[in-house]
């Protein structure tokens, strides 16, 4: 039994390109499995011929192949929790750099999930450097809720929200990528958004610690530079004023 389920979390689900990123992938079992002890699974096979049964005809001329297939794994992850009856999932893209505190606030975050009304969302990362009001934050409180999505690298999801997902599907096909597409379920109450904070993951092709290919090398000092510095002044400085 993997660390996961006595987190409360059923499957722990990461979406992975199917060619050239066995760098990436080596440093998933590195970390998420021998450092933390989970157990995930990679979505890593070619699913083409699934797309036209979920994504609007002209898809291709709205997004590149690498964009409807990320945002295919995910949906294909969606139906995966609802197979199965998975109360409650992990899903990460293939480079998260998790925080310090990334086990004891996972804890805390799927704990009070339990107060929640089924049907939700919780976005874990800080991609967007967008966080809550400082005026709501709450020393003992660690989801809030928000009216768009923080990027698709990592969030929990239940089942309830899952199922509505692949139902929506079925009168209306994804015409967006994942993150966009999301904001639209928003808005069209599929599911209720939640921002964990503080946020417990990054993602290493937005803070500069990998390149958007399949390297997991340095992606170069100044766009390191320029994330750390936008992260301090979002994180700390803007929440002064954000009341």
């Amino acid at each position: 039994m993997g660390k996961e389920k006595e987190l409360g979390i059923d499957h722990v689900y990461v979406v992975h390109a199917p060619k050239g990123y066995e760098r990436h992938e080596k440093r998933l079992y590195d970390i998420l499995g021998r450092q933390y002890g989970f157990d995930f699974e990679l979505l890593d096979k070619d699913s083409d011929e699934l797309i036209p049964f979920y994504f609007v005809e002209d898809i291709h001329r709205i997004m590149n192949q690498g964009a409807v297939r990320c945002s295919l794994n995910h949906i294909m992850f969606y139906e995966a929790i609802v197979r199965r009856g998975d109360k409650i999932a992990l899903i990460l893209e293939d480079d998260p750099y998790f925080s310090k505190h990334f086990l004891k606030y996972l804890q805390q975050i799927v704990v009070e999930s339990q107060t929640l009304q089924s049907g939700f969302f919780i976005s874990l990362e800080n991609s967007t450097l967008k966080f809550p009001p400082r005026k709501v934050i709450k020393k003992d409180k660690r989801l809030y809720e928000a009216s768009y999505g923080r990027c698709a690298g990592a969030y929990l999801i239940d089942n309830t929200a899952a199922k509505n997902i692949i139902d929506r599907l079925k009168q209306n096909k994804c015409d967006k990528v994942i993150d966009h597409w999301h904001n639209d379920l928003i808005n069209e109450n599929v599911f209720k958004m939640y921002w964990a904070h503080p946020t417990c993951v990054e993602q290493g092709s937005i803070n500069g610690k990998m390149s958007a290919n399949n390297s997991t090398q340095h992606a170069g000092i100044i766009r390191r530079i320029s994330w750390i510095s936008q992260k301090f002044y979002k994180t700390y400085i803007l929440q002064i004023f954000n009341i």
